[in-house]
């Protein structure tokens, strides 16, 4: 696709509703150490604020967002960050366990489950439009992993609840809108309630060849879950009974974890994971907002 069919398609609308499905889809159904990938910081109290702008698919890239699986637990003091195969629709060693787990019977399995399961994030290009922060990276491109909360944001905004709220879609250059990202601490967790989409707006002031020079500039999301990102199902089993020292069935896996740590945070495993990439795959390694519901779901079907 070229940038005039780009721009066509946003006269037409012709690529919301394709994003709308792809965003049900995922929602329903590891980026490594870069320095592209924008945090937003936060004070003391936990509070943060920035203004971005979703961008469009990446040229020769089919859609502006990518979603990743991955898994973070810890069994005593040994760390398990990996991706989860699942983003690539292939079996995972340490889902199927996690199903294990879940269909014993035991609370306590169970819980082992919830720590255990996968965590999901997506990965976006965005334009930073405002960031008090560190003003010195407005007006570049970054890429933005983000949670479930905003991901329901972005899918509210192109099909509203109410049928007199005008549908947007938020990737486009021309009419699409800024996103105001607020985060708040929350009984001890990151909460992005408060974020919102403001009124359509050209990026830019619609000014075709700089929009132009900003498309080609935006980072390649289809390679933060290329294939060399995940590990081999060998691999992945390997790391896994390393973690568990060894541990394969149900019963030694309970005998493993008497005393369960599940406090780490979300933020720990991602910044660990960015780091494990940064190494060699073969070097041992030490609310994202997820719907629990999604995952516990997913195993019991491994189960059926």
């Amino acid at each position: 696709m070229n940038f005039k069919d780009l721009k066509k398609q946003s006269s037409l609308g012709s690529l919301t509703e394709k994003l709308l499905k792809e965003a049900e889809k995922m929602g329903s159904n590891a980026a490594g150490d870069n320095p592209n990938i924008f945090k937003l910081e936060t004070d003391k109290a936990g509070n943060g604020r920035a203004v971005i702008r979703f961008l469009p698919s990446p040229p020769n890239e089919e859609l502006p967002f990518v979603k990743l699986y991955n898994h973070g637990f810890k069994v005593d003091g040994r760390w398990f960050i990996e991706n989860c195969p699942t983003t690539l629709g292939e079996e995972c060693c340490v889902c199927r366990s996690n199903s294990q787990l879940w269909n014993s019977g035991l609370d306590s399995d169970k819980e082992i489950a919830r720590v255990r399961k996968r965590k999901l994030s997506y990965y976006a290009n965005v334009y930073i439009v405002s960031n008090p922060a560190d003003s010195s990276i407005e007006g570049e491109v970054k890429i933005f992993r983000f949670g479930a909360k905003v991901f329901d944001k972005i899918k509210s905004a192109m099909k509203p609840e109410f049928e007199d709220d005008p549908a947007i879609d938020p990737f486009d250059f021309w009419s699409g809108a800024n996103f105001r990202l607020r985060v708040k601490q929350v009984a001890g967790y990151p909460n992005y309630d408060d974020s919102a989409f403001e009124a359509t707006s050209a990026l830019l002031n619609g000014d075709d060849d700089k929009l132009e020079k900003l498309w080609k500039s935006q980072f390649s999301l289809e390679e933060l879950i290329s294939r060399d990102k995940f590990k081999s199902p060998e691999e992945l089993q390997k790391r896994l009974d390393q973690v568990l020292g060894s541990k394969s069935n149900v019963d030694k896996i309970r005998e493993q974890e008497e005393e369960l740590d599940s406090t780490f945070k979300e933020d720990d495993i991602m910044k660990e994971l960015e780091e494990s990439y940064s190494r060699s795959k073969s070097t041992p390694v030490e609310s994202t907002e997820e719907d629990e519901d999604d995952a516990l779901s997913y195993f019991s079907k491994l189960a059926e």
